[in-house]
C-alpha cells in the first residue's frame, strides 16, 4: 500500500535512517503533490522533519519556496538553519535579492545564514551589502561575510 504524502512527510522525522531515506525520495519524486505539504513541514515540532522539508526544497526549486525556507532561517535549530540556507543557495538567482534582503535582520543567525548562502550563489551583487557586514557585532556574521565576499571574488 503507498503511503500518502503527509505520512511520507511524517517519516521525515522517522529514527530508522532507512525511512527517512525512502521518505525523502518519494517525496523528491512527487515533488508537485508534496510542495504544499513540504512548505508546511517547515513548521513541525520535529526538528528532523523541519530539517529534512528544506533539504527537498531545495532539491525541488520551486521559487515559491525561497520565502518560507528565509522564514526557516529563523529556526531555533542551527542544523535546520543551515540546511535551509543550503537549499536557499540552490535556487541560483532567484535567491540573491532575498538574501541580500535579510543581511539587515535583527537576529545574527539570520543574517549569518544569508551571508552564507550568497557565498555559495557567487552573484557579485552581493559584495557591497556583504561589506557591510565586516564591522558587524557577531563574529560568526563576520566571519560569514569574509567568506562569502572571498567566495564570490575568487568566482568571478
Amino acid at each position: 500500500m503507498e503511503k500518502s504524502i503527509n505520512e511520507l512527510v511524517k517519516d521525515l522525522g522517522d529514527k530508522d535512517d532507512f525511512v527517512v531515506e525512502e521518505a525523502v525520495g518519494l517525496l523528491e519524486m512527487k515533488a508537485e503533490e508534496s510542495f504544499d505539504a513540504l512548505v508546511e513541514a517547515l513548521s513541525n515540532r520535529n526538528k528532523n522533519i523541519r530539517l529534512n522539508a528544506a533539504k527537498i526544497l531545495g532539491f525541488i526549486g520551486n521559487g515559491a519556496a525561497i520565502e518560507p525556507l528565509i522564514n526557516t532561517l529563523r529556526d531555533h535549530n542551527k542544523l535546520v538553519r543551515r540546511e535551509a540556507s543550503t537549499a536557499l543557495a540552490r535556487f541560483g538567482q532567484d535567491a540573491v535579492d532575498p538574501l541580500i534582503n535579510i543581511l539587515d535582520d535583527e537576529d545574527w543567525k539570520v543574517r549569518g545564514a544569508a551571508a552564507w548562502a550568497l557565498g555559495n550563489l557567487k552573484d557579485e551583487k552581493a559584495i557591497e551589502p556583504l561589506e557591510k557586514l565586516l564591522d558587524d557585532e557577531s563574529g560568526f556574521v563576520k566571519a560569514g561575510a569574509k567568506n562569502a565576499i572571498q567566495n564570490i571574488k575568487n568566482a568571478n
